[in-house]
């Protein structure tokens, strides 16, 4: 048994370790999530059209989306690891339960959905394209349902529903209560939506940064026209889905308190909380309302300022200053930044829970040590801190290249685009 101090040593960093490992998972989601969605879009209007510039839009977001999700599904993977390492005494209690979902999304996400995304990225000139556009809606709908599977697990432990404890084991009794959760109904749409919102303004950014420099007119303000409208939406669902979830608080009443920031509501949460789990401090910390306050903010101002471009960039009016171009291009980050406040919020929120009412934090390590966890710690901080160069410079370099090149070949069919050189020339910067 590990002493206390130690115990709280190793919580800490286990804690740190699962914050930051699932916080940058998570951005690689929301990205992937968004744009399948917009490319998806993108090639159906080409499957209906034929247009040889509809077809180069597609074939441009779309090498984006893949670089981004073939890293991401190795974010996932060290993701996994860390939970397996640090967190035994989780998978010890309810892994038989909570497990269950995150086995249907490895068979999604690292079978269903890597198997059409292949055939997507080689079926460009061996499908029809009716056939092709089928298979990239294949591939967002399994990308959804990957994002889902996670949501139940994740789910479950905000609302733990459907088992039974046996002896010291938790087992999974009722399999449509967890998909009826109703956590997982007031989160699911708030991520998806998420995932849009990050694609778009993605979008908006590579779209502008290219305008500002007078770059392929003709290509990017189209996409500038597409993605605009979408964003704003998508930011509008957000703040729509991110109020319903205020339901949610009648469930963790230690959250709702704090986001109302009573002292009086506070006290009295952790009064009937300590009578009925025992001694201990069952409120989260008093800083997280900032991290709610930051995504509510965020999702304001990305609504508003939406708005107020879409207006704008009738007759292209937008176009003639060049600092509205700026701020767009700028504002692709606060999306991000709003993701992770948000997940901040949420995992947080239910502090010092990691099953809430059944199993505290603090009861979840493995026990093997501050130094082991620290070490892992490093480990993965490395190969994260690699990902995430690898995917900035690839993403970087290819969306400055702009729609002339892309790492697939050009398709043989009627498109009429000639066939792009490949040689070492272009593929430098």
């Amino acid at each position: 048994m590990v002493g206390s101090i130690g115990v709280m040593s190793e919580l800490t960093v286990a804690r740190w370790e699962f914050a930051a490992t699932t916080s940058f998972h998570f951005l690689f989601v929301l990205l992937t999530l968004g744009l399948v969605t917009l490319v998806a879009i993108l090639q159906t209007r080409y499957a209906f059209t034929k247009n040889p510039e509809h077809l180069r839009q597609v074939r441009f977001w779309g090498q984006l989306y893949v670089v981004n999700y073939l890293v991401g599904i190795a974010s996932g993977v060290l993701m996994e690891f860390q939970l397996g390492l640090n967190w035994a005494g989780l998978n010890k209690l309810v892994g038989g339960v909570f497990g269950a979902p995150l086995t249907m999304e490895t068979l999604v996400a690292f079978f269903i959905e890597s198997t059409l995304l292949g055939i997507w990225i080689f079926g460009w000139d061996r499908i029809g394209r009716v056939a092709h556009t089928v298979v990239i809606w294949l591939v967002c709908v399994t990308a959804y349902l990957s994002a889902f599977w996670v949501l139940v697990a994740n789910s479950f432990l905000h609302h733990p529903v459907g088992y039974a404890i046996q002896g010291d084991v938790g087992i999974l009794t009722d399999f449509g209560a967890l998909l009826t959760n109703p956590n997982l109904w007031l989160a699911f749409p708030h991520v998806a939506s998420a995932g849009i919102m990050v694609g778009a303004w993605f979008m908006i950014g590579v779209s502008t940064w290219h305008l500002r420099r007078g770059r392929d007119r003709e290509f990017f303000l189209p996409t500038l026209r597409f993605a605009l409208p979408i964003a704003t939406l998508a930011a509008g669902a957000q703040i729509y889905t991110g109020v319903r979830q205020f339901h949610v608080f009648t469930l963790i009443p230690a959250k709702a308190a704090m986001w109302h920031e009573s002292p009086v509501e506070m006290a009295k949460v952790q009064a009937d909380l300590s009578a009925q789990y025992g001694p201990g401090n069952y409120l989260p910390p008093d800083w997280i309302h900032w991290a709610g306050d930051t995504m509510l903010y965020i999702g304001i101002v990305l609504a508003a300022v939406g708005l107020v471009a879409s207006l704008f960039l009738f007759r292209d009016r937008l176009l003639r200053w060049s600092w509205p171009l700026r701020l767009l291009t700028y504002l692709m980050f606060l999306p991000f930044l709003a993701a992770i406040a948000g997940w901040v919020w949420r995992e947080v929120g239910r502090q010092p829970w990691v099953v809430y009412g059944v199993l505290k934090t603090d009861q979840a390590i493995s026990g093997v040590g501050a130094t082991t966890v620290g070490v892992s710690f490093a480990i993965f901080a490395v190969l994260f801190a690699f990902l995430g160069g690898l995917d900035w410079i690839l993403l970087t370099r290819l969306a400055k290249r702009g729609p002339g090149w892309t790492f697939w070949s050009v398709p043989s069919d009627d498109s009429g685009i000639e066939p792009v050189r490949d040689d070492l020339e272009m593929v430098t910067l």
